[in-house]
């Protein structure tokens, strides 16, 4: 699947004074598929690490952090000499192992031309500010696919073609309008994850059975998703950040001329109606990337920053599909038309 971000990663490559990269997203966005297909696309070789599949892996980092005895002893472990100038080094699931993530600023240091990508999720809950190498890496943020990024997948390029086409001359037929309509009602309910996307494509001939197993792993993943909140949070944290989550579905559907209303604190948590006693939980989801948090501002002026209220915003969440496995929406009685 071709991924708009894919640009972004080619133009860090090519910066004359890059830093080792950080991918940041939640779960199942697509950042282990791209950064290899990153690697394998503009590199001599990719050397891929994954410090949640093998732990031992982390040891390596106990004894020191220093990039030479490092590189010697990952050339040992992938069994192949890694060539500073030529090949990427992918770190994965980074958030497992700190004193990696900590490496990181002395290969920025010491090794400015090895290319290191390193990837992870819930990277702003897990790691200590300590563990951190402010200043030494670039970062970017990876999301969901969006809807041209579906159409493509979907292998719908003359539609895409056409769409652009349209917006170029600022007028678009209604053949064209009502078949993006239908893509769009599909693209709603599947969302942007590629594992799902890719479901939905392998078994989209028979539209219900494709459109019930994307729902059923929907589920499965929001299943995963509160998971790690029980993991990562405390117990007392943790029912607050899932009642917080499990929340904004109904919030939003309360506004009925399309916009996104303000998130109300009162009747989320029992006993809990203001905002100070709730930042924390939705600080952690901010930070996971399960939201997506929109400051209100009260003039449309620079820096928007300035004009903005912390306790004033918008809640939403990472993916439109994931939205309407949590809300129990019934796709069915929007699509039936389809088949």
């Amino acid at each position: 699947m071709n991924r708009k971000i894919l640009n972004d990663l080619i133009n860090w490559k090519e910066k004359p004074k890059r830093k080792p990269l950080l991918l940041k997203g939640a779960r199942q966005v697509g950042k282990t598929y791209i950064l290899k297909h990153f690697g394998e696309k503009y590199f001599s070789a990719v050397h891929y690490i994954n410090f949640e599949e093998d732990e031992m892996l982390c040891k390596l980092f106990e004894k020191n952090i220093k990039p030479e005895r490092i590189i010697r002893d990952l050339s040992f472990y992938v069994e192949s000499s890694i060539n500073l100038e030529k090949d990427i080094l992918i770190f994965d699931e980074i958030q497992a192992c700190p004193a990696a993530l900590t490496s990181l600023k002395y290969f920025c240091e010491k090794f400015p031309q090895l290319s290191i990508c390193a990837a992870g999720s819930l990277l702003g809950v897990q790691l200590a500010s300590s563990s951190f190498p402010v200043g030494k890496v670039d970062e970017l943020q990876m999301y969901p696919m969006c809807f041209e990024e579906f159409l493509e997948a979907s292998e719908k390029k003359n539609t895409i073609i056409h769409l652009k086409e349209s917006l170029k001359e600022k007028s678009i037929s209604e053949t064209l309008h009502d078949h993006l309509w239908e893509e769009l009602k599909i693209y709603f309910v599947v969302g942007g994850l590629p594992e799902i996307v890719q479901t939905y494509i392998d078994l989209k001939d028979n539209l219900f059975d494709a459109l019930n197993q994307v729902r059923k792993m929907q589920k499965l993943l929001v299943n995963a998703y509160l998971a790690d909140v029980a993991k990562h949070s405390g117990k007392e944290n943790a029912m607050h950040i899932e009642r917080i989550f499990k929340n904004i579905p109904s919030q939003l559907a309360k506004e009925q001329n399309s916009n996104i209303p303000k998130f109300r604190f009162k009747g989320v948590i029992p006993g809990v109606n203001t905002y100070s006693r709730m930042a924390g939980a939705i600080d952690w989801l901010d930070a996971a990337g399960l939201i997506l948090k929109i400051c209100i501002v009260k003039k449309a002026r620079i820096p928007l920053s300035a004009y903005s209220v912390e306790n004033q915003f918008k809640l939403c969440l990472c993916d439109i599909g994931i939205l309407g496995a949590l809300s129990n929406w019934k796709w069915q009685s929007k699509i039936d038309h389809l088949w």
